[in-house]
């Protein structure tokens, strides 16, 4: 049985009307996101935080330093992570990258950090049990690091790292153990809130 000629009217006119509605809301939307460059130079110095368990695997805690451990101030608590007062003196950075922010940059939430290494990004390696006792204090600053009996220094060829601030934590670093040179591969993630877990190999 044919169909009146209004109803394939009205439906025609239906699907214009939700096309019109894709076309100028759609694009609005998708570009409500920001994304700017240069996320290496964020005020922080290093991977490790009160707010959130260190990764580790049963023996090996690793560290990753965006800045150079060297510039680090010596009276500064790792564990408070930011240093908006000093970090953009440490330079270089060893990392870059590029931040997508909820709306207009530094008004609004990141909502993912994308890190790439710039060739040599510092490793640190302490046995997991030294590193809960130097923090048990709730502190933890560069000088008690670096006199860790069990530290190891590496300099990573390759790293990325994907964050999405609050949620989750992805990165994979290859490179060297300054010391002996023996090749270390590590790959840990984290779920905001949950246990770390870390493939750390090194040969």
């Amino acid at each position: 049985m044919r169909r009146p000629r209004y109803s394939l009217t009205l439906t025609g006119l239906l699907m214009l009307f939700v096309l019109a509605v894709v076309l100028l809301i759609g694009p609005s939307s998708a570009y409500a996101n920001t994304r700017t460059n240069g996320a290496g130079d964020i005020p922080y110095y290093a991977r490790i935080e009160a707010t959130e368990e260190p990764f580790h695997d049963e023996v090996w805690a690793p560290i990753v330093f965006y800045r150079p451990p060297e510039c680090i101030p010596v009276d500064f608590d790792l564990l408070e992570f930011y240093d908006y007062e000093n970090a953009f003196d440490c330079q270089p950075p060893t990392t870059d990258g590029f931040i997508i922010w909820d709306d207009e940059p530094w008004d609004s939430n990141p909502i993912q950090i994308k890190l790439h290494g710039l060739g040599a990004v510092p490793v640190w390696f302490v046995e997991w049990p030294e590193l809960q006792e130097a923090m048990a204090d709730d502190e933890l600053k560069i000088g008690e690091l670096a006199d860790l009996p069990s530290l190891m220094i590496g300099s990573a060829t390759f790293y990325n790292e994907t964050l999405h601030p609050g949620a989750s934590i992805n990165l994979v670093a290859r490179g060297t153990l300054v010391e002996d040179g023996r090749i270390f591969q590590l790959h840990a993630n984290l779920l905001a809130g949950g246990i770390p877990n870390v493939q750390l190999n090194i040969r």
